[in-house]
C-alpha cells in the first residue's frame, strides 16, 4: 500500500505531503482545483515520461517521494534481490526533474533506471485514468487475468520451469551449433596442448616447494659451515655458551641456599640451557643432513624452466595452468564426441519438449474452462456498474507452426500437440486478449480499441471486484471513474469500490457524494493564494468536514441542513446513530 507521498514543485503544487490509509481513499476538490495534477504527480513515481515544463515556475527541480508498505508483495522483493537493491519492509521511490532536462530516479536511495522504476509501478499500482499504468490497455496483461480468476497459479508455474529447462537446453544446441567449426577446426590444437601441459604434469603448490629446494642446495657450502660454527659456539668450543650457561646456574643455585630470592634467576638460567642445548641439537642433525648434489640442483632448474614456459602459454600460476588444462580437455572431449553431444542434447530436448506440451495442454485445457466463467461475471458486474448492454468476451488464439519450418530449424517451436507444433511463451501457448461492446448490437471488439477512458475503469472495477482475493497489484488508483455515472449506478459504483476496499488499498478521485460517502479517509483538493501566487493543497478532512465536503457535492457551495442530512446518510451515520440509541 502507499502509505505516505511528498511532492514538492510540480507545476502548481508548491509542497504537498499526505499519508493514506488502509482501504478506501477518496480525493475531491472543484474542477480545476489541481486533482488531476496530484495523480499526474503520482505517474512520475511509477515510471510515466516527464520533462522539465512540469517544474513549478522559479524552482529548479520537481521532486515526488513516496513511501509503499512491500513487507508481504513477493514480486517487489523478488525483482529487488534481482538488481540488488535493498530489500526493506517499506520501498521508498524517489524522482526528481531539474530545469536543465536531468531526471534522476531512486529505488531506496539507490540511482536506478527509468525502466527499473517503471517495472517496480507495475507490480505496486494499476492507475486509471488517461495513464500508462492501465493494465487493462496492454493484452499482454490479460493472460494474467485470466489466470488469476481461474486460480491457475500452480499449472502456470509448472509449465514455465519446464519452459525455462526447454528454453536453456534449445540455447545450448543453438551454442553447440555455432561453435562446431571452429571445435573441429581446433581439434588437433587442444589435443597438441593436452599433450604439451601433460608432458610436464604440472602440480599444485610444486613451484614453492622446487623453488625453497633450489635455494638450499644453492646455498648447501654456506649452510654447511655456518651451521658447523653456530655447533662450536653454543656447545662443543672451549668456551661454548652451554658450558657458561651451566657454570652460571650453578653459581646461582648455591646462592639461592643462602637468599631465595636467587631461585628465579637460577630457573630462567637452567631453561636458557637447556634451549641452547635445543638449538644445538637442531643445528648438528640440519648439519648432517646437508649434502650437494649437482645432478638434483639442475634436475630442479631445468623443471623450474618447464613450468615457467607453460605459465607463460597458459597463465601466471600452476592453478591458472591446472584450469586452463581442464577447459582444454572439455573442449577437446567435445569435438572429439560432438555427434554424440548433439544426440544426448536432441533427446534431452525431446523428453523436455513432451513434459513442457503436457503442461502447456493442461494449463490451455484450464483456461478455456473459464472464459465463460469470467464472460459472465464481468458482464453481471458492468451492468451493476451501469453498462447495462455489454458483451464481454475473452478470446484465446494460438499460433500453430508449419512442420516444414519446424524440421529446417527456421522456427523455434517450444511445444508439440499430437502432430502439430505450436509457438509458446513463458505462460504457455495462448495469446488471451478481452474484447467489449458497450453499445446494443454491436460487434466485441479488442477492450483497447473501443472503451473509453470510464468504461475502462468500470471493467477494471468489475474484473478486480472479481478477482478481490488476487494480490497481483495491491494499489488500485482510479482517477475519476465516475465519469457519465449517476443516482442508482453512482451508488453500485461506490458499493462496489468499497467491496474492492477489502482487499486492495483504493485511492479515487471522483465528483460523486455517493463515493465519496464511503471513504475511509477522505482529502480535499484546493487552490490558494500564497504572495500573489497560486498553489494546489491537499488536506485530510476530519470527520466534520467530511460530512460538509460531502454535502457540497450533494448540494453545491452552499451547504444546507437537507444537504447535511443527506450526506450523513450517506456515510451511514444516521444508521450508526440510530443503533447506538437502540
Amino acid at each position: 500500500m502507499l502509505k505516505s507521498i511528498s511532492i514538492r514543485n510540480y507545476a502548481i503544487i508548491d509542497k504537498i505531503e499526505a499519508g493514506f490509509e488502509p482501504g478506501l481513499n477518496i480525493i475531491t476538490g472543484e474542477t480545476g482545483a489541481g486533482k488531476s495534477i496530484l495523480v499526474d504527480a503520482m505517474g512520475l513515481i511509477l515510471g510515466e515520461r516527464a520533462s522539465s515544463e512540469v517544474i513549478r515556475t522559479g524552482a529548479d527541480k520537481a521532486v515526488v517521494e513516496g513511501i509503499f508498505g512491500v513487507a508481504s508483495n513477493r514480486k517487489v522483493k523478488a525483482f529487488l534481490e534481482t538488481e540488488g537493491l535493498d530489500v526493506r519492509e517499506e520501498l521508498i521511490l524517489r524522482r526528481e526533474v531539474s530545469a536543465k532536462g536531468q531526471n534522476r530516479c531512486f529505488v531506496n536511495d539507490t540511482p536506478v533506471t527509468l525502466n527499473a522504476l517503471k517495472t517496480l509501478g507495475d507490480l505496486l499500482v494499476d492507475l486509471h485514468g488517461q495513464h500508462e499504468h492501465q493494465s487493462l490497455l496492454r493484452p499482454l496483461t490479460h493472460v494474467e487475468y485470466l489466470d488469476d480468476f481461474g486460480g491457475l497459479d500452480g499449472l502456470v508455474d509448472e509449465y514455465r520451469a519446464s519452459y525455462q529447462r526447454l528454453d536453456a537446453l534449445f540455447k545450448r544446441l543453438e551454442e553447440l551449433r555455432e561453435r562446431e567449426a571452429a571445435l573441429k577446426e581446433r581439434r588437433d590444437v587442444f589435443e597438441f596442448q593436452l599433450r604439451e601441459i601433460d608432458a610436464v604434469e604440472p602440480k599444485p603448490g610444486e613451484e614453492d616447494s622446487l623453488e625453497t629446494e633450489l635455494r638450499v642446495l644453492e646455498n648447501a657450502e654456506k649452510l654447511f659451515e655456518a651451521t658447523a660454527r653456530l655447533h662450536q659456539i653454543l656447545y662443543e668450543g672451549d668456551q661454548a655458551v652451554a658450558d657458561q650457561l651451566v657454570l652460571a646456574r650453578n653459581q646461582l643455585e648455591d646462592l639461592a641456599r643462602i637468599d631465595r630470592q636467587f631461585e628465579e634467576a637460577r630457573n630462567e638460567c637452567a631453561s636458557a640451557a637447556a634451549m641452547v642445548a635445543e638449538v644445538a641439537k637442531f643445528l648438528q642433525q640440519y648439519n648432517a643432513r646437508i649434502e650437494f648434489t649437482p645432478e638434483r640442483l639442475e634436475e630442479i632448474r631445468e623443471r623450474l624452466g618447464r613450468l615457467s614456459l607453460l605459465k607463460k602459454k597458459y597463465g601466471g600460476s600452476i592453478e591458472s595452468i591446472l584450469e586452463q588444462r581442464r577447459k582444454i580437455a572439455a573442449e577437446f572431449s567435445l569435438a572429439e564426441n560432438f555427434d554424440q553431444e548433439l544426440t544426448a542434447l536432441a533427446q534431452a530436448i525431446d523428453q523436455e519438449r513432451r513434459t513442457c506440451s503436457a503442461a502447456a495442454e493442461r494449463l490451455a485445457s484450464k483456461r478455456r474452462e473459464c472464459v465463460q466463467k469470467i464472460n459472465r461475471a464481468v458482464i453481471e458486474e458492468l451492468s451493476r456498474l451501469g453498462i447495462a448492454n455489454a458483451e464481454f468476451d475473452v478470446r484465446i488464439e494460438n499460433r500453430r507452426l508449419e512442420t516444414r519450418a519446424v524440421v529446417q530449424g527456421t522456427e523455434r517451436a517450444y511445444v508439440k500437440l499430437g502432430k502439430e507444433y505450436y509457438e509458446a511463451g513463458p505462460r504457455g501457448i495462448d495469446r488471451v486478449e478481452f474484447f467489449l461492446s458497450t453499445n446494443l448490437g454491436e460487434e466485441p471488439k479488442p477492450l483497447s480499441k473501443v472503451a473509453s477512458g470510464g468504461e475502462v475503469s468500470r471493467v477494471m472495477l468489475a474484473l478486480k471486484s472479481i478477482l478481490a482475493k488476487s494480490e497481483r497489484l495491491p494499489l488500485l488508483i482510479f482517477d475519476e471513474i465516475d465519469v457519465g455515472v449517476s443516482g442508482r449506478i453512482a451508488q453500485a459504483v461506490g458499493k462496489s469500490m468499497k467491496s474492492l476496499s477489502r482487499f486492495h488499498q483504493v485511492i479515487a478521485i471522483t465528483h460523486l457524494p455517493q463515493i465519496a460517502g464511503l471513504a475511509d479517509a477522505h482529502f480535499v483538493v484546493e487552490k490558494e493564494e500564497v504572495q500573489a501566487r497560486t498553489r494546489t493543497v491537499l488536506r485530510k478532512l476530519e470527520l466534520e468536514e467530511r460530512v460538509e465536503e460531502v454535502a457540497k457535492l450533494m448540494s453545491g457551495a452552499e451547504v444546507t441542513e437537507a444537504g447535511l442530512t443527506g450526506a450523513k446518510e450517506l456515510m451511514g451515520m444516521d444508521k450508526a446513530r440510530s443503533k447506538g440509541k437502540r
